[in-house]
């Protein structure tokens, strides 16, 4: 058992017979009362995000991971294959599974997978990926003054906004987290 002392953002829990995820929290020292933490919670199984406050010192429940290496494969439209780095198995996930990372998934992507014993309850994928630009309108030479951008379509579909001097088929490095161009990869 551990406490709320032992919270730290990532941390996977217990609580209220669900696996949760800690998104967000804070520890809270009123002037008057017991301190407490204010947290925001994600349901690993159906992905709603809750606010909960623990009292301070209350024990929770920790749950313990395995995190394995995977590789993308493919999607036929409905389950999403990866293979075991090491073992070679694969192993095939519902969207609802994937949702978080679908944005930047696209074959080949070195992943990994957190484990819950034999159920994958979390998909993970570098925090930064080069990706190549599909789809933006055609910008100008010079026309960074104001450091203004447009939107641009990355080849997984999702749209980012980038700088006007970004062109078609370029490829740009991209913060997965935030969804947020970094810079242009040289190449």
């Amino acid at each position: 058992m551990a406490s709320t002392a032992d919270f730290k953002n990532g941390l996977i829990l217990e609580h209220k017979l669900n696996l949760w995820k800690i998104i967000d929290f804070q520890h809270v020292k009123p002037g008057k009362g017991a301190a407490f933490v204010r947290s925001k919670l994600k349901n690993i199984k159906t992905g709603q995000v809750v606010e909960e406050t623990f009292r301070a010192g209350e024990k929770i429940s920790i749950v313990r991971v395995e995190a394995r290496n995977y590789n993308y494969l493919f999607s036929d439209g409905s389950f999403y294959t990866f293979m075991d780095n090491e073992t070679y198995d694969q192993i095939e996930l519902t969207k609802s599974q994937v949702e978080d990372v679908l944005d930047f998934l696209i074959e080949n992507t070195e992943t990994t997978i957190a484990f819950n014993g034999n159920e994958p309850i979390e998909v993970r994928i570098p925090a930064h990926m080069n990706l190549k630009v599909v789809q933006t309108d055609p910008g100008f030479r010079g026309d960074t003054a104001q450091g203004g951008t447009k939107p641009a379509t990355l080849e997984t579909g999702v749209i980012i906004q980038v700088p006007l001097f970004i062109e078609k088929d370029q490829v740009v490095r991209v913060d997965t987290r935030e969804k947020k161009y970094i810079e242009r990869v040289k190449g």
